[in-house]
């Protein structure tokens, strides 16, 4: 296991775990042998599942949990039995030096709180945040809050930002972050005043690893102008489900709209199409700003989308994320 990251799973959350897991373990493992697994829940199952699949045998443990976090249980309820659970004991894993991160496509509220609880805040930071990937014209964006954090101060926002900063720079080091908060408008007047304390404080900034765009609207979040999108978790958390349906709209309604000869004719340039706005392509959410790096996958993905969210841990790992978070929190400002 030289060199390998070492990726915990919760193999139980979501739906159809933790088949999609395995099934996506093995499509990751197809493009990258430098992983290594770590499952936590129900062995029985979990055996009978990697003994259909021997060349996935040598790249996974299984660490058996007595129990496990349903998706319909309040966070408050799933931390009363959290220690048996295969979420709880994938998160502590971290603590215990077991493995590099976690990545659950379990409930999402009790992934947040067993994740302060086990792993603690980074200091300074009051809030975590949840971060994706969205693509844009040229590039990729990251987009946060996700949802989170329904309502934010502007020392939220100002820490979303730098936090997503370093995450695109972990990500894609070759490109500068281009920072804009979501808004209503583009003038400085509009908005919150705590977007509006946010944006204040982010034009003054000497901070030099990355650019100040200002603001943006929804409708320009895709033109690949900014990569690194500030919002609050009610409004990221909308744009976000607006975004998906929007894109399973349009690629299911192209396809009615052609005929045969046509597709047959553009097959190629279709198919790109559709990979494009896939959400499978973009599934691994991070959650930002705690003492250790948890992906949450999308609960209702497939083995596709599991193995996206696989590849999401390997480069957060690969990109020394904590400590380029730290480093863009406390670079101090002139």
């Amino acid at each position: 296991m030289i060199n390998k990251v070492t990726i915990a799973i919760d193999a139980m959350g979501g739906e159809n775990s933790p088949k999609k897991v395995i099934d996506g373990i093995e499509l990751s493992l197809k493009e990258n042998k430098e992983n290594f697994f770590k499952l936590y829940g129900n062995k029985d199952q979990l055996n009978v599942l990697i003994n259909k699949k021997p060349e996935i045998n040598n790249y996974c443990e299984i660490i058996h949990s007595e129990n496990y976090i349903k998706d319909e249980e309040s966070p408050l309820t799933a931390a009363k039995k959290s220690k048996s659970t295969s979420m709880w004991q994938s998160i502590e894993s971290q603590k215990n030096d077991k493995s590099q991160i976690t990545l659950s496509a379990g409930n999402t509220g009790a992934l947040f709180l067993l994740s302060k609880l086990i792993l603690n805040m980074v200091d300074g930071v009051e809030k975590p945040a949840l971060a994706g990937l969205w693509p844009n014209k040229i590039g990729m964006n990251v987009v946060l809050d996700l949802g989170a954090n329904i309502k934010c101060t502007d020392k939220n926002l100002i820490d979303f930002s730098y936090m997503g900063a370093a995450l695109h720079k972990a990500l894609y080091p070759k490109i500068e972050p281009i920072i804009a908060l979501l808004n209503v408008g583009l003038e400085e007047i509009k908005g919150s005043e705590a977007i509006k304390k946010a944006y204040q404080h982010l034009k003054e900034s000497n901070k030099n690893d990355f650019k100040f765009h200002g603001y943006i609207e929804g409708n320009h979040i895709m033109d690949g102008n900014v990569n690194v999108i500030v919002t609050d978790g009610f409004t990221g958390n909308i744009a976000l489900k607006t975004a998906e349906g929007t894109a399973n709209f349009i690629t299911k309604n192209l396809r009615k709209s052609l005929n045969k000869l046509s597709i047959l004719l553009s097959y190629k340039s279709l198919k790109q199409f559709k990979e494009r706005l896939d959400p499978r392509n973009y599934n691994g959410a991070i959650l930002l700003g705690l003492q250790g790096p948890v992906v949450k996958s999308h609960g209702s993905t497939d083995a596709i989308g599991f193995a996206h969210s696989i590849n999401v841990c390997h480069k957060i790992v690969k990109a020394n994320l904590l400590e380029k978070i730290k480093s863009h929190l406390f670079t101090v400002d002139g």
